[in-house]
Parts: C-alpha cells; sequence; structure tokens
C-alpha cells in the first residue's frame, strides 16, 4: 500500500532562494519540452518520446552549466511530467469527454514542486537532506512507516512542505490475498449527503460543518478586494496571497474534520461499506455541484478507505443503485420516490424508513452479500447477521408495480 506524509519544513533564506530558483528553471525546462515536441512533430509529422528528450537533456547539460545545479532525478521528473500531460491529452481525445486540453505552457508561479523520484534525499535526526540543495529543518510530528519511495518538495502560500510517498505490507489491504481467516466482530453502512456528511446504518448522523457556505461571505468581499486591484500591481499580487490563504484555511478545516471522523469510523468497525459513487458524474447536477463539492464525498471515501487498509479493516464499496428507495426489511423497491422525500412508508411490510438511514442499510447488507459470496475468507461473529441478508425469495418483490395511493399519502407527511 502507498501512503503519504507531509511534514512541513523550514528552510533558510538561502535555501528558500535555492528552492525558488530550482522551481524556475523547472519550469522553464517543462515549457522548453513542449517546444521541442511541437517543433518535432511540425518538422517530421511524428512524436518526440520522453527517451529522446532525456538524450536531449544529456547534451543540455553539458551546454548550459547551470543544470547541473540540480539533482538528476529532479530534472528527470520534468520529463516524465511532459509525457503525463501528453498521454492525459491523447486519453480525454480518445474519451471524446468534453475538451480535451492541450498541454499548455506553465506561467510564473505555476509550477510549484519537484520531485526526488528514488534518491537524494535522506531523513537524519529530523532534518531533510536534499540533494543540490542542502540540510532543511523537518517538523516531523509523527514516526515514518514503511520504505520511502519519492520526495515531494512542494510550495504552498510561501510555505514549504515535504511529501513522502510511502510503500509499506504490514498489513493485509483490501483486494490482496487473505491467508489466514478473519473475522468480522462488527460492521457499518454509510451512505453520504448533502445535509449532513453520512449516515450510519445504526441511524447515527455526522453532520456537516459546510466550511465553505459558513465562509462564504468572507470570501467574496475578499475577492471583491482583489477584483478593484490593477493587474500587475504589487497589491494585487498581496490580495492574491491573501484569498489563497484563505481558501487553504477552508481546505484545512474540511480535512482536519474528515480526518477525525474516519478514524473514529475504522476503529470502532471490523468491516465498512460505501456506495461506489462516480462524483463526477454527480456534480453534473448544478444545482448540487457546490454542495457536493463542499461536503467532499470523495475525500472522505479515500480517508475511510487508506485508513482501513492500514488497521488491517475492511472497505468495499457496493452498487448505489436504488440504495434510497429499496426497503431494507422485504426488498421492495419504492421507484417514484424523488429527492424532495424524506421519509416513506413501505406498502408491502409497513415499516417507516428514513431515507438517508434505510439507504445506509441496503449498502451495509449489500456489503454482507458480496463478503459471502466473494470473500470466503471473512466470517461474521455475529451468524444471524448473514441470515438476515434479504433472499431471492424476497427480493421478487422487486416486480410489484408501486402503489399511488400510499406513494401520495407519503408526500403528504
Amino acid at each position: 500500500m502507498i501512503k503519504t506524509y507531509k511534514f512541513r519544513l523550514r528552510p533558510t533564506k538561502k535555501q528558500i532562494e535555492k528552492l525558488d530558483w530550482t522551481l524556475e528553471t523547472c519550469r522553464t525546462l517543462y515549457n522548453s519540452c513542449l517546444v521541442d515536441r511541437n517543433r518535432h512533430y511540425k518538422e517530421t509529422c511524428k512524436g518526440l518520446s520522453r527517451i529522446d528528450q532525456q538524450r536531449i537533456l544529456v547534451q543540455d547539460k553539458k551546454n548550459i552549466t547551470y543544470l547541473t545545479d540540480i539533482h538528476s532525478q529532479v530534472l528527470q521528473d520534468v520529463l516524465f511530467r511532459v509525457e503525463k500531460a501528453y498521454k492525459n491529452f491523447f486519453r480525454r481525445l480518445k474519451d471524446k469527454s468534453g475538451k480535451a486540453g492541450f498541454p499548455r505552457f506553465k506561467l510564473v508561479g505555476r509550477y510549484d514542486s519537484i520531485t526526488y523520484t528514488q534518491s537524494g534525499f535522506e531523513i537524519i535526526d529530523g532534518k531533510l537532506i536534499l540533494s543540490k540543495i542542502g540540510t532543511v529543518k523537518l517538523k516531523q510530528n509523527r514516526s515514518i512507516k514503511g520504505i520511502v519511495k519519492t520526495c515531494n518538495i512542494k510550495k504552498e502560500n510561501n510555505k514549504w512542505y515535504v511529501c513522502l510517498s510511502v510503500k509499506y505490507t504490514k498489513y493485509t489491504v483490501y483486494n490482496s490475498i487473505v491467508k489466514e481467516k478473519i473475522i468480522i466482530n462488527n460492521h457499518i453502512g454509510v451512505d453520504m449527503g448533502i445535509k449532513s456528511l453520512a449516515v450510519l446504518s445504526n441511524g447515527k448522523v455526522i453532520s456537516n460543518p459546510k466550511y465553505l457556505a459558513k465562509s462564504e461571505d468572507k470570501l467574496i468581499k475578499k475577492q471583491k478586494q482583489l477584483s478593484k486591484k490593477k493587474k500587475g500591481s504589487n497589491n494585487r499580487k498581496k490580495e492574491v496571497k491573501k484569498v489563497a490563504k484563505f481558501h487553504k484555511r477552508i481546505v484545512n478545516q474540511r480535512k482536519d474534520f474528515q480526518h477525525k471522523e474516519s478514524r473514529k469510523i475504522v476503529d470502532n468497525y471490523d468491516a465498512i461499506g460505501a456506495e461506489d459513487l462516480k462524483i463526477k458524474n454527480v456534480v453534473k447536477n448544478h444545482h448540487l455541484a457546490k454542495s457536493i463539492h463542499d461536503s467532499g464525498w470523495g475525500q472522505f471515501l479515500s480517508y475511510l478507505k487508506y485508513k482501513a487498509e492500514e488497521a488491517g479493516k475492511l472497505f468495499m464499496k457496493v452498487n448505489p443503485r436504488n440504495t434510497s428507495k429499496t426497503c431494507y426489511k422485504c426488498g421492495y423497491i419504492y421507484k417514484e420516490m424523488t429527492l424532495d422525500i424524506r421519509e416513506w412508508i413501505c406498502p408491502v411490510c409497513h415499516t417507516m424508513h428514513d431515507r438517508d438511514v434505510n439507504a445506509a442499510n441496503i449498502i451495509d447488507k449489500r456489503m454482507l452479500e458480496k463478503i459471502r459470496l466473494e470473500w470466503p475468507k471473512y466470517t461474521l461473529a455475529e451468524t444471524g447477521s448473514m441470515d438476515d441478508i434479504v433472499d431471492s425469495n424476497i427480493y421478487a418483490l422487486k416486480s410489484i408495480p408501486s402503489l399511488k395511493q400510499e406513494a401520495s399519502s407519503v408526500r403528504a407527511r
């Protein structure tokens, strides 16, 4: 499993100057690689590969001496980024999903990170040793578990951070071969929402702080002040930093909250189920897109996933189809349900449902059914829980037509 540790760096003034110079040099190299590729294609009607550009870079280092002041792997990573930009462009062309987005030049300030891919970095006694830059003070607030693969130095709002990608295989992870039988003592289904961040199958509701919505008035004022500044002026640059700092504060608040809530879930449950949501498709609804982005569904689910893998727990995504419309007691599907209906009564078993809690229970049941069919190495401590899964005979109730009389009475509630 790959995990990233992010720590704050405390470079000196000379080190900051060297880091800024390195970023600017890499930005220039990135843009020149784009020029070389475009020129080569116009002249020969053939593409220029990364390997070809690596050979060109070797010759450039002999003629341009200041390139030797940057670690070789940092320069090679620039070529990998150029190659990735072109691959993404051709992939979007093939998929025909929106604008293809031909690779563009990086403007000043838009190239904000460098990467040591294999070597050239080392952590000793709480300090980060970077080749060609020096020994940088590191604010390391936790120990690193595993083998460090890459080191990414990133600049955010005039602050420097290091992101260390670590690979370790200490725990059993999802989609790997389980050698020993694992007993699931407790399990939970998680339904993502907007009014509340998530609802669990046991009825617990995780509130949605809506940090962006609460800070929107202040953000509008700051953006208005920014729009009044003359482009290119120092005052505008100062306002840009203030707006960026304010956005970063909102992001940090959301991350902190979701880290804490996801940790509580992973610590208390052995198996966690969630919907396999296509968030890119969901946010196409412009009435809900802003609220969904403010909630941070994808980020919260990714936190649950990696925390569960790290702890040796099971995180599983299930089919999201009709989770809100299916009665978790009998399997009846209320086809006419709309988004404004938050509570409904099943016309077959007469169970009253809260829309979100019912969806979370369906997610939990689908996860258990998937474990029973596809994960024989996992067993439940409560044998009765598996028997509660809706069988094929009850699922036959899906064919029952929806009753308009009951549906209208639910809307009237």
